[in-house]
This record gives structure tokens, C-alpha cells and sequence, in this order.
């Protein structure tokens, strides 16, 4: 159990953003028999897929396939061919023909793809495989293949839950508006404009934690994610590596530098709304339990008692808050919350309150994310380099030597 201190840790922006209009449906289609194979498209520490033409193909995560297929495509070509003014059931999107699809671009933690129907598909390489599509300046419809041996339940119409027989749990979630429902025993979206539809899986099993964390994606109090993971491939044991996941759009997250077990942020928004963060610590990263402490704007930040109490920070609270949660999901072993209570520029530092005497942690990261609403657009870079000679290095250090002495830029547009 951690120990906490009020003052605040904030690792990454979650900025609340929801677009507003109608669900729509889907439209069948055919096949990809006969789409020219791009081959081995990513390949990446916990994420792997190939991709034809026209999907995403064998999307696998920490080597257990759990998506089939994923092809995406415009509400207007959709409803054109199939000669309707107006979107139709979503048991109809089984199978979709996608619109044409390539690779983007590779980093070292994620790959993004374009379609022709101007939709973005972006695959992280964290622990639970996040796959984010959005949608764009259009609405679009997608369509999953599961494994035949999955099943597939409705949780709402936000969310569909899946579940591969290896007892890998899996949910589909629309972040924004739009719909997403089981069709067939297969997965089908309509996604509006600026929205997105989100896969995240649990491979140690979905709890209630998750589940709250889904519901605040879904009704866009969470809109990006950090995720602190141990560098397989850095020269030292200690190296972390970040990755960003953005659930929302117009959002930018710009990650520097820090040292001796300190990050420190700038938060911009044009609006005055609040907003939750979400940062993900994986086991290998944090290897003991330390005091987080957490301010924003030199001020200290209260201890939230749920989730709930979470949202209420951001809607005009009298202070921003925090929350720590113990995970069974993969690697991650701590989920971090933070609730901003306001904006228009937050000066935000986190520090490891036991940071040991003689032990020198100096971290150089840099980890952009920008996502802008039009072009939906997402980068990322990083690299990290941790030195100490002090016992401890836990939860509290894992953080401020991943997003060491950071810069975050989160502005709206």
C-alpha cells in the first residue's frame, strides 16, 4: 500500500473533450481474400499485427492473438454502396469492406495508420495493447473479427467486452459519441466525427477498477493515458520508457526533462474545465512502495476517496485531487489518477518524497504527443537514462525517472 502525501503527481494530461451528435450504424461488405498482404506491419515489445490492404490482421498482445481483423470505413461510402440515406443496424457491419489502409509510421512504443476514409488507427505497445481509431472529420464504421473461440458480451452501448479462451479479457469502448455492439459474435462501431473507438485488454482479468477507469474514458473525463514502462531494450536496468495513449482529441503533451526524482510540468488549455489523469506504472518500473507527492500550482493535492470524488475536482473543485490504485492488469501494478480541478496554464510538480541521500537520479525524455481534432495526429518519442547508488528505487522514483524534470503541454484548441 502507498503512502501519500498531499501534493499532487501528475505524469500525464487526460484532457475532457466530447463531441456531440447522433450514433450511427454499419453496412455489410466483403472480404480481404484478396487484399495485397503489407506483411509483419509492427512488431513490438507486448503489440504485434500484420495488415492487408484494407485491415489490420492478427493483432496480437504479449503473443496471444485476440483481434482477427479490424477494418474501418466512411458512414458515406458505407451507406452509398449500399443505397441508404441513412445509417443502417450495426449487425450489418460484420463484415465491412475497408476502406484502403497503410502504415503511417513505427516508433519504438507505437505504430500509427491512415485509411482513405480519414480515419487514424493507432496501436500502442504497452501491456494492454491499446488500439485507439479516430474517426476524423467523418463518421466511420468498424468491424472486428474476434477469434472464433472468443466470446463477445454487450456492457452498454459504449462497451463490448471480449474474451479470448485463454481468459484474456478485452473492451471495446467509444470515447466520444457514437455506439459500438456485439454482432454475430463478432464486434461492430459507428464512431462520429472527433471520436474514437478504444481497445484496451486485461491479461491478469477486468476488475471493477478497470471498469471505472472505462467509464470515465467512455464519458470523456479521461482522454489520454501515460503509461511508465521498464526499457527491455535500455543498457540499464532501470531505464523506463513512456508511452502516451490519447482517448480524446486537440490535446498536446510535450515531456522533457527532470532530475533527482522530480518532474515538472506546464498544463495549458484555452478552456477553463478541469480534468483526470491517468498514469499506468508497470511492475518492473516501480519496485516498492514510496511516498507520491503531488502540487499543482505550488499547492498541495487532496486525497480523493473515489472516483467519483475525482470528477467532481475537475468540475470547478476547490482543489485538485489524487487517487492510487492497486492493478492485477499485466504489467502495470499502480494506477495513479489525477483530478485538476481547473485550467488555463497549471504549473505541476511531482516528486519522490523518499528520495534517498547520494543516490542522483538525471533523466533526459522527451515524449510528444499531439492529437488535433482535424487530423488526428499522434506522435511520440522518448528516451530515458537513470543513474543512483541509493536502495528504493519504488513507485515515486519510477515515475520521476521516466517523465524526469517534464514539460507538458496540454493546450485545446
Amino acid at each position: 500500500m502507498f503512502e501519500r502525501r498531499h501534493r499532487a503527481a501528475l505524469l500525464s494530461l487526460l484532457v475532457v473533450t466530447a463531441a456531440v451528435g447522433p450514433a450511427a450504424a454499419a453496412v455489410a461488405g466483403g472480404d480481404d481474400a484478396s487484399a495485397k498482404a503489407q506483411g509483419d506491419a509492427y512488431a513490438g515489445t507486448h503489440v504485434g499485427f500484420d495488415a492487408t490492404s484494407t485491415a489490420i490482421v492478427d493483432y496480437r498482445v504479449n503473443d496471444e492473438p485476440v483481434l482477427e481483423r479490424v477494418a474501418v470505413q466512411s458512414r458515406s461510402k458505407t451507406e452509398s454502396d449500399a443505397g441508404l440515406d441513412v445509417g443502417i443496424d450495426l449487425t450489418a457491419a460484420t463484415d465491412l469492406v475497408g476502406a484502403a489502409v497503410s502504415v503511417d509510421a513505427r516508433t519504438e512504443t507505437n505504430a500509427s495508420l491512415r485509411t482513405d476514409s480519414g480515419a487514424t488507427l493507432v496501436a500502442h505497445d504497452t501491456d494492454r495493447g491499446d488500439l485507439v481509431v479516430a474517426a476524423g472529420e467523418s463518421g466511420q464504421y468498424v468491424s472486428i473479427d474476434v477469434n472464433d473461440s472468443a466470446s463477445v458480451e454487450n456492457a452498454s452501448d459504449q462497451r463490448v467486452v471480449v474474451t479470448t479462451e485463454n481468459g484474456t479479457t478485452g473492451t471495446f469502448i467509444v470515447a466520444g459519441n457514437g455506439s459500438v455492439a456485439a454482432t454475430d459474435g463478432n464486434v461492430s462501431a459507428s464512431v462520429d466525427e472527433d471520436s474514437r473507438l478504444v481497445f484496451r485488454t486485461y491479461p491478469d482479468g477486468r476488475d471493477a477498477a478497470d471498469e471505472r477507469q472505462e467509464a470515465l474514458i467512455a464519458n470523456g473525463t479521461a482522454t489520454a493515458e501515460v503509461y511508465v514502462l521498464a526499457d527491455e531494450n535500455g543498457e540499464n536496468a532501470s531505464d523506463r520508457r513512456a508511452e502516451v495513449v490519447n482517448y480524446g482529441g486537440t490535446t498536446t503533451v510535450d515531456v522533457t526533462e527532470s532530475s533527482n526524482g522530480t518532474v515538472e510540468m506546464t498544463a495549458e488549455r484555452s478552456t477553463h474545465d478541469g480534468t483526470v489523469v491517468i498514469t499506468s506504472v508497470s511492475d518492473a518500473a516501480a519496485n516498492g512502495s514510496e511516498n507520491l507527492t503531488v502540487t499543482v500550482d505550488g499547492e498541495a493535492a487532496a486525497e480523493a476517496s473515489s472516483y467519483s470524488d475525482l470528477r467532481a475536482a475537475t468540475n470547478g473543485g476547490e482543489t485538485s485531487k489524487y487517487l492510487v490504485r492497486q492493478s492485477t492488469s499485466g504489467e502495470a501494478s499502480a494506477d495513479v489518477l489525477v483530478a485538476v480541478n481547473h485550467f488555463s496554464e497549471r504549473s505541476i510538480t511531482v516528486e519522490d518524497a523518499q528520495q534517498t541521500d547520494g543516490t542522483e537520479t538525471t533523466t533526459e525524455t522527451e515524449s510528444t504527443t499531439e492529437t488535433d481534432a482535424g487530423s488526428d495526429e499522434t506522435s511520440t518519442t522518448g528516451g530515458t537514462t537513470t543513474s543512483g547508488s541509493g536502495p528504493g528505487f519504488g513507485l515515486g522514483a519510477a515515475l520521476a525517472a521516466l517523465l524526469a524534470g517534464a514539460t507538458l503541454l496540454v493546450g485545446r484548441r
